[in-house]
């Protein structure tokens, strides 16, 4: 008897799932953005959305989740402030 074993390297398995969440998180958006609650909390909705999408494909797609601790601290501190700033504009126009 043979076993099956996957050949696939588990990189490529992590790969694969986030880009489905990637998928997932874009098409939540997509819903969110031409919906009928279009208004300023769905915008900041999708804002949010949109810089966790910037910190998957950063950590998973960039490598940064392997990178030296500070530049990885830079990147995380980037999205927070990024996501903040952004969310504070949407939020008071």
């Amino acid at each position: 008897m043979s076993s099956i074993v996957s050949s696939t390297p588990a990189w490529r398995d992590r790969v694969a799932v986030v880009w489905l969440v990637l998928v997932a998180v874009t098409t939540v958006s997509w819903i969110l953005g031409t919906g009928p609650a279009s208004g300023t909390v769905a915008s900041v909705v999708v804002l949010v959305l949109a810089l966790f999408k910037v910190r998957l494909v950063g950590l998973y797609f960039m490598e940064l989740r392997d990178a030296p601790v500070v530049l990885r601290l830079l990147f995380e501190l980037y999205c927070v402030a990024a996501c903040a700033v952004l969310a504070g504009i949407v939020a008071l126009a």
